[in-house]
This record gives C-alpha cells, sequence and structure tokens, in this order.
C-alpha cells in the first residue's frame, strides 16, 4: 500500500522522493517496455489516443467491416506494387481475392461492399511493366 504524504512535507518534494525510492529499488525496470522509445513520441497529438489504443488492443475497428475491407484491399494493391517477387505478388492478391470472394458471398453489415475480385493477371501484367520501366 502506498503510504500517505507526511505533514508539513511539500506534495512535490514528497511525489520526487516517493519515484527516486521506487527507481532506487529497480520497479521501473518491470515495466513493460522499459529501455525502448515511446512508439507514439513522433506521433502528432490526438485527444482520443487512449480510446483508439483500448480498440485496437480489444480488436475493434474503427470502420465498418465493408469499408475495412476496401481498405485492405487498397493496402493489397499497394503491397503487390511493392512486391520484390511475382510469388509474393501472387500471394498477396490470392489472399485478398479469397476475403473478397467471402465477403460477396455474405455481405458484411454496412456501407455495400462494391468490390470485385482483382484479376490477378491483369494486376501482375501491370506489376511486370513497372518493372521494366
Amino acid at each position: 500500500m502506498t503510504e500517505r504524504k507526511p505533514p508539513g512535507l511539500s506534495f512535490e518534494s514528497w511525489v520526487d522522493r516517493q519515484i527516486r525510492e521506487a527507481a532506487e529499488r529497480g520497479e521501473f525496470e518491470k515495466l513493460p517496455g522499459y529501455g525502448k522509445p515511446l512508439a507514439s513520441i513522433d506521433a502528432p497529438y490526438d485527444e482520443l489516443w487512449w480510446i483508439r489504443g483500448k480498440m485496437h488492443r480489444e480488436g475493434f475497428a474503427a470502420l465498418p467491416p465493408a469499408l475495412a475491407l476496401r481498405k485492405e484491399a487498397e493496402d493489397a494493391l499497394e503491397a503487390v506494387r511493392a512486391a520484390p517477387s511475382e510469388r509474393r505478388a501472387r500471394a498477396v492478391l490470392a489472399e485478398i481475392n479469397e476475403k473478397i470472394r467471402a465477403a460477396l458471398r455474405m455481405p458484411p453489415p454496412g456501407p455495400p461492399l462494391r468490390l470485385t475480385e482483382f484479376d490477378v493477371d491483369e494486376v501482375l501484367r501491370t506489376w511486370r511493366e513497372s518493372r521494366t520501366e
């Protein structure tokens, strides 16, 4: 249990002493992320940072499933463009096409999906052309 602030001692010096003693006992070294940089140190200020973090940790999405799949499809095309090999590009396309097929069979709640499977041959043709330029 935390001790109470003694009377006659300023609050700031009491807190500083508590922190110093805890550091001397090594209690801060047991914390997760000790010795690592803060992940959000360079991120712009977001007053809802803790809500977004909690949603992420709990696996909730801020987007409806249909919009999340659209975003994932866009990200997949970017991954294909950056793919180092045709095999990797095909794997990315196969994965996103399977998700799109599943969503077309049983549409997710929310706005209309407005997605169709990617034409693998057409996307790979574009990928090959970008490599030769």
